[in-house]
């Protein structure tokens, strides 16, 4: 799995190409009729650029630091479930990350194990969720701790959706006789996926290492899911209380709402990501982009503010930049990466995302993406969506 692509586009075509069609459109999700989900890339679209004629050509500055860490550029891959794209999965993705100088989140829901991970790449942040009891939670904590992460995100941008207006892909609770004979035709169409995974000597595995109980058998990826579902959702005392049983960097991901930014900074959480889980939560919900303004006004000057959603091209890391946020998270853009190419595939997908920072910051006239303001942006009227401001 050695082909270039030239885009983030290009990446998501051969990932079409490349895998089984139910796996392909689980990397679509959406809720219900997919507003959302459309709009966190449309919305980039409606924003312009100010460009100069002239302006400085010497070396691009993009490092930044994210929850503490350094990183060589504002790009952060998203904690993303079972990675069942491609067999090395999330491991494929820390070395990419590592080889290019960025850190990655982690999530609860992985297919490897933490501490694999964290030796992969030790920039590594722990995702968790509100799920199950208090003390399954502290040796969640526990464990992450003891591997080595530097940072927790706990996640809050999902609401439990089930509808999606074009239809949801069957996926197994896990892969035993009965799925591979369902999936066969699927499979068959697409046979280098199924090829990649009998040569690393295994079959997809849907099961989360991560939350396995002590003594336990790691459960599937849905069974967790349910246990999730079927937990009461936390109150911002409980996610108090987890951010001190983790006592380090903690990044609250999901939140839209400046109401909710002022409470993030009130926990005493480091950093926020401005998200709508990929427009997979309450559809409708605005794009990111839309959001960030608002909340970077409201807090932006007591916590780092991240933009999590949409983002496809270097040109639009900048515009997350310039409205105000430190870095961005990509999910999607990775993914497709991985499924065209593995690890390389990966770090094609944050090549490309450089190269286009760079070059959109030339035509900015800027050196450094901490140069970057809403003066370089033409930001439409109406294009802002200030949510939960008081």
């Amino acid at each position: 799995m050695t082909a270039r692509f030239d885009s983030v586009a290009d990446a998501q075509r051969l990932a079409q190409r490349r895998l089984p069609s139910s796996v392909y459109r689980a990397l679509l999700a959406g809720s219900e009729h997919g507003v959302s989900y459309r709009d966190n890339t449309a919305a980039f679209a409606e924003l312009g650029f100010a460009r100069r004629v002239l302006g400085e050509s010497s070396s691009i500055e993009l490092s930044t630091t994210v929850l503490g860490q350094p990183i060589a550029l504002p790009v952060v891959m998203s904690p993303t479930g079972v990675q069942a794209v491609h067999p090395d999965g999330e491991l494929a993705v820390a070395r990419a990350a590592a080889r290019r100088g960025t850190a990655l989140g982690l999530s609860s829901l992985a297919s490897q194990p933490i501490e694999a991970v964290v030796a992969a790449n030790p920039q590594t942040f722990f995702q968790m969720c509100w799920s199950g009891s208090k003390d399954s939670m502290l040796h969640t904590i526990e464990r992450a701790r003891s591997a080595g992460a530097v940072g927790l995100i706990v996640t809050l941008d999902w609401c439990f959706s089930q509808g999606r207006d074009w239809g949801s892909p069957a996926i197994p609770d896990q892969v035993d006789l009965r799925a591979m004979l369902r999936f066969a035709p699927e499979v068959l169409r697409r046979p280098g996926w199924l090829l990649r995974y009998l040569g690393s000597g295994r079959l997809p595995d849907l099961t989360v290492p991560n939350l396995a109980e002590p003594g336990a058998q790691a459960p599937t990826f849905f069974a967790a899911y349910r246990a999730w579902q079927q937990t009461p959702p936390p109150s911002w005392d409980d996610v108090r209380w987890l951010g001190e049983q983790w006592g380090g960097p903690l990044l609250l991901k999901g939140i839209c709402r400046v109401d909710d930014a002022r409470q993030a900074v009130q926990t005493g959480a480091t950093a926020i990501s401005v998200s709508n889980h990929g427009g997979n939560n309450l559809d409708g919900t605005p794009a990111p982009i839309r959001a960030l303004p608002a909340v970077v006004d409201a807090v932006g000057d007591q916590i780092e503010v991240l933009l999590d959603g949409g983002i496809r091209r270097g040109s639009d890391v900048v515009a997350a930049l310039a409205l105000g946020a430190r870095a961005v998270l990509i999910g999607r853009a990775y993914l497709w990466g991985l499924a065209a190419g593995g690890q390389p595939g990966v770090e094609n997908v944050l090549d490309i995302l450089r190269s286009g920072i760079e070059s959109t910051l030339a035509e900015l006239g800027h050196t450094s993406i901490h140069d970057l303001t809403r003066d370089d942006l033409l930001v439409p009227d109406g294009f802002t969506r200030p949510l939960g401001v008081r």
